[in-house]
């Protein structure tokens, strides 16, 4: 469903993203002596997730242009809120950066009150990657296909469940959307991050999760989980041989994943300029394009005043598929 927003929104929003832009292209020199000690990444997530992943492997290209080493730390929890609310706390100095999915604009939506305010309290750095989402299935469950899930799902009203890395995740509001689109009943169990629903999902405790290609495609490889379609318009290079939603018969049953680098609100524009370039400069890399892309993962680098677009964007349509699927505001 596309969204237009008012005109007055509109135009804000132009002007921040006319600014933010602006400020990023500049680069303007940063405060006298930043950064003078290691500069601090929150990943909301466990490790081992595909935003650990990803960004472990920029902050590590990053770092010897800011000459000051990066470092990661994991704060797992409420799906992604807890370790966004950390950073959205911080000093608003240049020594905190948080990676954040799409997840964080469900959460506007899906939470009364997850912690923060993603526009108010956040800074936009700068727009990093897309990644595609894949349904997979343990091997037990009896169905080769998503058609044949989705028939297995609605014969067994309430039998079949599905892991995700929280409340508010893209990997919990893409099962959502599934049920809404289907009208199946399919029961949510949440772990603190998508690789321990994934564990539990080859353990057998639960039948279904939808991740990023990055985390799962080696499970598919080795055959622990199946593939039965990823969640995007075309097919992934990676996963040649996977369907589209639409081609395995569900039209409408999209999910894209994108990360995103954020500061403190009040980060001053000087040093938000020097993360982005340092950023871009990191995914812009041949070592780290190639990598990204071996993983599944779309290069997207882009502005500050871009990741305030998308962010913006993506709350209004988060909240229309929140509030189709009737979900309850934790």
């Amino acid at each position: 469903m596309a969204l237009v927003p008012a005109r007055g929104a509109a135009l804000a929003c132009g002007m921040f993203v006319a600014l933010a832009s602006a400020a990023a292209l500049a680069q303007p020199a940063a405060p006298a002596g930043w950064p003078a000690k290691p500069i601090r990444l929150i990943v909301p997530f466990p490790g081992g997730a595909s935003s650990d992943i990803v960004g472990r492997m920029l902050v590590q290209k990053m770092a010897g242009e800011l000459g000051q080493q990066v470092v990661v730390d994991n704060r797992a929890g409420v799906g992604g809120n807890l370790g966004i609310g950390v950073a959205a706390k911080a000093p608003p100095d240049g020594y905190t950066m948080v990676i954040a999915t799409a997840s964080i604009a469900v959460s506007a939506s899906l939470y009364a009150n997850p912690g923060y305010d993603a526009v108010r309290d956040l800074a936009p750095v700068a727009r990093l990657t897309s990644i595609p989402n894949v349904l997979l299935v343990h091997p037990s469950v009896p169905a080769r296909t998503l058609r044949q899930f989705v028939e297995l799902a609605r014969a067994h009203p309430g039998r079949l469940n599905f892991g995700s890395g929280g409340a508010g995740t893209t990997n919990h509001l893409a099962n959502e959307l599934l049920k809404h689109l289907e009208r199946i009943d399919l029961v949510h169990v949440p772990f603190k991050g998508v690789t321990q629903a994934m564990t539990a999902m080859m353990s057998g405790e639960v039948d279904n999760v939808v991740m990023p290609v990055t985390t799962a495609l080696p499970q598919v490889r080795a055959g622990r989980v199946r593939a039965l379609a990823v969640l995007t318009e075309k097919r992934v290079a990676v996963l040649p041989e996977v369907p589209t939603s639409m081609e395995a018969g569900v039209t409408g049953f999209t999910m894209p994943l994108w990360y995103g680098m954020f500061a403190p609100a009040a980060t001053p524009l000087e040093i938000v300029a020097r993360l982005n370039a340092g950023l871009v400069k990191a995914l812009q890399a041949p070592d780290v394009r190639d990598r990204l892309i071996a993983m599944g993962v779309d290069p997207w680098p882009g502005s500050a005043g871009e990741l305030a677009e998308l962010l913006r964007a993506d709350i209004q349509r988060y909240g229309v598929v929140v509030r189709a699927a009737g979900l309850p505001r934790q």
